[in-house]
């Protein structure tokens, strides 16, 4: 071999282990698909239109992919079918499911909830001032509010609202536009609704943590979060925990740039400047913050839920299912 043949030969094993190389690096940077299937109209948008402005998971090794679907049915059906990966859902659903060997996990994404709403020159002033007037309840009769509220009203006033006052069970829409034509007293409506509510004057009589204060629960609690499957989870865990830093650098984001909010505006569809003030205000009031001692206080409120639901909201699972809170992720909240 002359050598200008090994020459040669050199450069092509250089060109080679460089190929080789640039693969294995592509390869390794190769993001891992995580698919999140929200409501199209859904406030959990907000949070995925920053995450994905500011590549907060695409960083992480994430290629997040957002899937809109028609409601939560139509979440819960896309999950278990697994034509996505990660839903927004509450703790009772992972929990009932858990029970039944249907194993899903949870990983806390908001506190916020809806309050009851009165208007501000109404007479209602306290619970018990709720008798025989006509409340408007969102979710239907198993809606874990008005479900603790019915608890927090037979503790603390001897009655159940649901025999002392006439609730309305119907679609937030709908329910915000009967109250303000005056033809419910009051309402519990979701969060989102009762920011706008509040916005056009309208006051809360009675809100969450005054509700599970009734109760015995001495700290603030998730409702809702990311719900996905657990063997799902055991195979992806680096990439969901990247996904769930990613959503608390967005919560961040959110908490602090009110310039963020502004490039949010028309996302949110918010009919006048009140409400979208309303509206990012509330988003950041439920920003997850944690008790004492979270878990107790998750526990009790089951028990509360499953006391008063019975098996109609818990099916199978009298207590907490083990393991409905995802132990491959530590936090339950996003700030202290």
């Amino acid at each position: 071999m002359t050598d200008t043949d090994k020459y040669m030969l050199n450069i092509l094993k250089q060109l080679i282990f460089i190929l080789l190389s640039l693969s294995s690096a592509a390869f390794a940077a190769t993001p891992t698909q995580i698919r999140v299937g929200v409501l199209g109209f859904g406030t959990v948008n907000w949070e995925l239109e920053v995450m994905l402005r500011h590549e907060f998971a695409k960083k992480r090794g994430v290629d997040l992919v957002v899937v809109p679907l028609a409601s939560g049915d139509a979440s819960t059906i896309a999950l278990q079918g697994g034509s996505v990966d990660v839903i927004v859902s509450d703790w009772l659903w992972v929990s009932r499911q858990r029970a039944d060997a249907n194993l899903f996990s949870f990983v806390t994404y908001s506190n916020a909830v809806g309050s009851i709403i009165v208007d501000k020159d109404s007479p209602i002033k306290t619970l018990a001032d709720l008798k025989g007037k006509k409340i408007g309840v969102s979710g239907g009769p198993s809606d874990k509010i008005w479900l603790m509220l019915r608890a927090h009203s037979q503790r603390n006033l001897g009655a159940d609202l649901a025999n002392t006052a006439l609730p309305t069970f119907g679609a937030p829409p709908l329910l915000n536009e009967l109250m303000q034509r005056h033809q419910l007293d009051a309402v519990l409506n979701t969060w989102a609704y009762t920011a706008r509510l509040e916005a056009k004057g309208m006051q809360r009589l009675i809100e969450l943590p005054d509700i599970l204060a009734g109760l015995g629960v001495k700290g603030a609690i998730p409702l809702i979060g990311w719900v996905f499957r657990e063997d799902w989870a055991a195979k992806n865990k680096d990439a969901l925990n990247a996904f769930f830093s990613a959503s608390n650098e967005a919560k961040q984001l959110m908490l602090t740039s009110d310039d963020e909010w502004l490039k949010l505006k028309p996302k949110m569809k918010a009919e006048n400047d009140a409400i979208f003030v309303s509206l990012r205000d509330k988003f950041r009031v439920g920003i997850p913050q944690c008790g004492p001692n979270p878990m107790a206080d998750i526990t009790l409120t089951y028990k509360v839920l499953a006391d008063i639901g019975g098996e109609k909201l818990v099916g199978k699972a009298t207590q907490l299912s083990k393991d409905t809170f995802w132990p491959g992720y530590q936090a339950l909240c996003s700030r202290p």
